[in-house]
């Protein structure tokens, strides 16, 4: 997989899966903009970019909330600006709130949606814009097993994920003919910091552990590399037949 002269921009790439990503394009020669929106993020997200420049990679860090449409808009005008198109979206920018049905708020549904949602909502929005004048592009968005399979107390999280499916492959169908391919890619649990962090802060570290362990059928959590290298093949010439595809990676959660 080749990706010189390819410019990526990723969502929620300062750490975990993001930056897995961001660090494998640049890697594969692209130009990655790294995307963040948490107050911290600058911090962290920046240092992702040094990585990739003192790998001999070009990278900027572009802040910016995809959640909000005007934001969202900004975020993809400037990278135009900086490297003059977008080759690739990964519509990665997510986050978590446990719960189920009868014990969510309003206020934690709203904004689940409005992240995982409308953000990738908004970002491919006014990415294609530039898509369709350029006559190409990829959008790779990650959605969750989630998507595909229910779990307990994430009851707007899974609602969230589904509906990234669904959205995916209605813009694969509305994009096909300008040459614009949309995929989405469906991680099982992976050892991400978050998960890093609930095992050493559980009350039992190695229980907790064994808790995320024991439900997968390969008894071990995915590899952040592992998941980079799906969105690397969903989005790679070699894969230009695939569209409105759900590549699944789990471990073989949902068999």
């Amino acid at each position: 997989m080749n990706f010189n002269s390819k410019v990526v921009l990723i969502t929620g790439a300062r750490k975990g899966i993001g930056k897995a990503i961001a660090l494998k394009f640049a890697e594969n020669g692209a130009k990655v903009i790294v995307n963040a929106t948490k107050p911290d993020a600058g911090k962290t997200s920046v240092e992702t970019v040094e990585i990739i420049r003192s790998n001999g990679g070009e990278s900027v860090f572009i802040a910016g909330d995809v959640s909000n449409p005007k934001s969202a808009e900004s975020i993809v005008n400037e990278a135009i600006n900086h490297y003059g198109k977008i080759d690739i979206l990964v519509n990665n920018a997510g986050i978590v709130i446990p719960g189920s049905l009868t014990d969510t708020s309003e206020k934690d549904f709203d904004m689940t949606m409005d992240v995982n949602v409308k953000g990738t909502f908004f970002m491919s929005k006014y990415t294609v814009e530039y898509m369709k004048k350029q006559g190409s592009g990829v959008i790779v968005n990650i959605g969750s097993v989630a998507a595909l399979k229910g779990h307990v107390d994430r009851a707007v999280y899974c609602a969230s994920k589904g509906a990234i499916v669904a959205l995916s492959r209605a813009m694969a169908a509305d994009y096909v003919k300008d040459n614009i391919r949309v995929n989405v890619i469906c991680p099982g649990t992976t050892y991400t910091p978050a998960i890093e962090e609930k095992i050493r802060n559980a009350e039992n570290p190695a229980e907790m552990e064994a808790v995320f362990v024991n439900r997968q059928p390969m008894g071990r959590l995915g590899k952040i590399d592992e998941i980079a290298h799906a969105v690397l093949f969903a989005a790679c010439e070699e894969a230009a037949y695939m569209t409105g595809s759900v590549i699944v990676i789990d471990g073989g959660m949902t068999m």
